[in-house]
């Protein structure tokens, strides 16, 4: 139950944001979970926070 709290906590406030930013806030998650899972480490997380967000504000303009 907690973990579904927290989650609409972090989604609720995207129905604000424009599509680019919205775009980048979950490509920006997704790649901070994928670069952790794959890496193990801060430093994997960290980078694929920043290509995930970069991709998926470069999405929003199509």
């Amino acid at each position: 139950m907690k973990k579904a709290v927290l989650a609409l906590a972090f989604i609720l406030p995207l129905a604000a944001c424009t599509t680019q930013e919205r775009n980048a806030t979950i490509g920006a998650g997704v790649g901070t979970a994928a670069g952790a899972a794959i890496t193990g480490d801060a430093t994997g997380a960290i980078a694929g926070g920043l290509i995930g967000g970069g991709v998926g504000a470069a999405t929003a303009n199509r």
